[in-house]
């Protein structure tokens, strides 16, 4: 098991393609689930201004009639024919305080969607950073298991020649199937961060990429430091300001909806009858009576509303109150973020601080220790107890450092995404 194949090893010790940060992060904007649907919400808002555009419709009218039932007419009349076309005007610049209000919700949506996004993004940097954490983690517990196996055989060749006792033997064996349940429970982890890559992306990852790797080198960006200057980039750029903004201006438009539908809208009308010539009858006295002429009238019309449901104004006071609503909001967001901005920034100069003292002192010194105590055992000058403590020990100040550099890329990116930019590592 010791010698089987990690998901940090390539076949030949060939360097196999990889992916960076950069390349996978542009597979999650085009293939997220979340973002997509997201893009449809704002494909449907923007047909929303069309539709908020149309004006209404005119209407025609038929008609034809009377029609006499009467036995006592004789003879009946002939029906008369109508032709009508009414119009309805609206008022108060409804029209354009529609559109107004679809185009601010395609403002609204398209805030959203880079909501979505950054999500999509802490989501995607969150498994990507998981995944380089423990493919070297595999790699320093294969390490680990090699280094041990070694002492095991160097054991085997000192028992035979009488030099060692068989109990020390058996507790390096012992020791050793340790280490090995540790890679195997390292193996499945490395596995299950590959595969939550998949999450973020939408597709498995062997779909979008085959079988490339994660390139796992972070670099560390010194432009983070100014946190003034972060502030005011976050309130700027920052998806949720944004979305706060656009609720607002999306409120204000309502609220200007709501004043323009108070206004009447009258209707105008036109129309056009026939009346055709009588039938011939007889009078009282049974003399021929003419029959009436044909006639052809036109006629205008105009509607106006009786507007006394105009008299309450609870749909304005309805509208302001979601305007004042939205600024509160917006004011909220506004707080929030410049104390993400300074809470992401502390978080990041504390990783960045952890990570120098690792790297430049306590993983150098835990390392020293380990090959020290390795050369003194190998000569009988330590105990194995004495060498299992120092491999342990540089064992978890690896891991350790493997940690703060992953708190540090989390740290950079959500600092990066705290302003609205788009994470780097």
């Amino acid at each position: 098991m010791a010698a089987a194949p990690s998901p940090a090893s390539t076949p030949s010790g060939a360097a196999a393609p990889e992916v960076d940060f950069g390349r996978y992060l542009d597979a999650v904007s085009r293939s997220s689930n979340d973002v997509a649907a997201q893009r449809e919400a704002v494909v449907a808002a923007r047909a929303g201004v069309g539709i908020a555009g149309l004006r209404p419709d005119p209407s025609l009218s038929l008609s034809a009639g009377p029609v006499e039932f009467s036995r006592e007419v004789q003879p009946k009349p002939r029906l008369a024919q109508s032709i009508g076309l009414s119009y309805t005007i609206e008022t108060g610049g409804k029209r354009a305080r529609r559109v107004q209000v679809a185009e601010s919700q395609v403002r609204l949506g398209e805030a959203t969607l880079l909501g979505v996004t950054r999500q999509a993004y802490a989501d995607a940097a969150d498994a990507f950073i998981e995944v380089c954490r423990t493919r070297e983690a595999l790699a320093r517990q294969e390490e680990s298991l090699r280094a041990m196996s070694e002492i095991v055989r160097l054991n085997e060749v000192r028992h035979g020649a009488g030099d060692l006792g068989g109990l020390e033997l058996l507790q390096s064996r012992n020791e050793r199937d340790q280490f090995l349940a540790t890679v195997v429970k390292a193996r499945a982890d490395a596995r299950g961060a590959m595969e939550r890559l998949a999450a973020p992306l939408g597709r498995r990852w062997s779909e979008e990429f085959g079988a490339q790797l994660p390139r796992c080198e972070f670099q560390e960006t010194g432009a983070l430091a100014d946190v003034e200057a972060l502030e005011v980039q976050a309130l700027r750029e920052r998806d949720d300001v944004l979305i706060a903004r656009a609720a607002l201006d999306s409120a204000r438009a309502a609220a200007d909806l709501v004043r323009a539908n108070r206004q009447v809208d009258p209707s105008v009308g036109v129309s056009y009858g026939y009346t055709p010539q009588g039938r011939r009858s007889l009078g009282a006295d049974g003399s021929p009576v003419d029959p009436s002429p044909r006639s052809n009238t036109l006629s205008f019309s105009v509607s106006v509303p009786i507007p006394l449901s105009r008299l309450n104004r609870g749909d304005l006071v309805q509208a302001e109150s979601a305007v004042t609503q939205a600024l509160l909001a917006l004011r909220q967001t506004e707080l929030k973020a410049q104390a993400d901005v300074r809470v992401t920034h502390a978080q990041y100069l504390a990783s960045r601080e952890n990570l120098t003292r690792y790297r430049d002192m306590t993983l150098g010194d835990s390392q020293r220790v380990l090959e020290g105590m390795r050369t003194s055992y190998r000569h009988g000058a330590a105990s194995l107890l004495e060498l299992l403590s120092a491999q342990r020990a540089a064992d978890d100040t690896y891991l350790a450092y493997l940690q703060a550099r992953s708190d540090l890329a989390s740290a950079t990116v959500q600092l990066q995404l705290s302003v609205g930019g788009k994470p780097t590592l």
